[in-house]
């Protein structure tokens, strides 16, 4: 997420610079010959090519539409999962009690069982993150130009391992339970279900307060799966095509009609085709282009939902919970941009 005022000029232009390079060569190619070989009968009238460009507006509005919504529904499950994250640490710290039971724990064992609860929690937070980083074959941050703009930021998850990750906030047996597994998240929420069924059966809560902190691990299933079906299933790859292959045929159908509009207002004024070509594609391309770049809001990308950022805010509430003093940074942003 760019945390900034705005993107600066020299940043769009580096993101699409290799862009540019297509323009200028589309648009020069056509206006020499036109201009030096005096092949007239190249240039096209400008209606039919202003009939596509208004279409291929209409496009990419809907295009945009589309992916801003997946980019804003997978920012508001975040904040469900914050919610809920800070609903789980209160109910384990107020639920979990020596209230029934006949040998009771002593404070150092219960606040053992609340740390093991939250703890596993953050464990969760720290898989599903690594999860929803992980590539998928239709995003797009290994072309070429977002691997250039990646110089600009790092990714917590692809500088440490999951192993290393969750090795703070599990036993070495969990852990090694959980990385056997193919989703390390879904079967850590099945721990915690687990640990409250024996913590019931020992006396540490009670049916009602039981059924509660099963609710909430509930609610993170459900917030769990939406993430995961933003993650897995792509903006619809029809549209996705169809927008590209007609945003490049209006690129290059550009100078082909402005060509005759510039003769038109002189002979030398012809050669104005190159500039404003580039100028009215770039326009239209780089609006296409950040659709693109949101609508996959998990893949790591400037434009993206900063888990890492809010997964570091939810472990320092839950910490600080439990009274610890020894606590992480918030994940601070690089070049104003938020991981």
């Amino acid at each position: 997420m760019h945390s900034g005022k705005n993107f600066g000029l020299g940043e769009a232009i580096l993101w699409t610079r290799h862009d540019i390079y297509k323009y200028v060569i589309i648009a020069t190619v056509p206006t020499v010959i036109f201009e030096a070989f005096h092949f007239q009968w190249l240039a096209l009238p400008w209606v039919p090519i202003a009939l596509i460009g208004t279409a291929v507006a209409f496009l990419i509005g809907f295009k945009n539409n589309a992916t801003y919504d997946r980019l804003w529904e997978a920012r508001m499950i975040y904040g469900a999962i914050v919610n809920s994250s800070r609903t789980w640490g209160m109910l384990v710290k107020t639920y979990i009690t020596n209230k029934h039971v006949q040998q009771p724990l002593t404070a150092s064992e219960l606040k053992a069982v609340h740390q093991r609860l939250i703890y596993r929690h953050i464990g969760w937070l720290t898989a599903m993150r690594h999860q929803l980083r992980q590539p998928r074959v239709w995003e797009t941050m290994n072309d070429k130009n977002n691997i250039e703009y990646k110089q600009f930021f790092t990714v917590p998850e692809h500088e440490i391992s999951l192993d290393d990750d969750l090795a703070p906030f599990l036993s070495a047996p969990d852990k090694a339970y959980i990385l056997s597994k193919k989703n390390r998240a879904t079967h850590l929420i099945t721990q915690q279900a687990e640990d409250l069924k024996e913590l019931l059966n020992k006396g540490l809560i009670e049916d009602f307060r039981h059924i509660e902190l099963q609710s909430v691990l509930a609610d993170l299933y459900d917030h769990q799966g939406k993430c995961e079906r933003i993650k897995n299933f792509p903006y619809p790859r029809q549209f996705a095509t169809l927008n590209l292959y007609f945003v490049w045929l209006f690129v290059i159908l550009l100078p082909f009609g402005m060509m005759q509009e510039f003769e038109k207002m002189g002979h030398h004024l012809t050669w104005l085709t190159i500039p404003f070509s580039v100028l009215v594609a770039w326009v239209f391309h780089t609006m296409d282009k950040i659709g693109e770049s949101s609508e996959n809001p998990f893949q790591a990308g400037a434009n993206d939902v900063p888990i890492s950022a809010l997964s570091r805010t939810i472990e320092i509430d839950l910490r600080e919970m439990l009274d610890e003093t020894d606590l992480p940074k918030p994940v601070e942003a690089k070049n104003n941009i938020l991981m």
